[in-house]
């Protein structure tokens, strides 16, 4: 039996959990996401399936 986990939902999940525990890191998560995804684009990681 083969178990898969994927990244991109195991983080959304943990990250809506920190959003809901403290609201404020709600800011740094936005940030940091989009700074990754940004970094992703500009160095075409496009070989990389998370």
């Amino acid at each position: 039996m083969n178990i898969t986990l994927a990244l991109g939902p195991l983080v959304s999940l943990v990250a809506g959990i920190l959003i809901l525990a403290i609201p404020r890191l709600l800011n740094y998560i936005v940030a940091i996401y989009l700074i990754v995804i940004g970094l992703i684009g500009l160095f075409g990681a496009g070989s990389f399936h998370f």
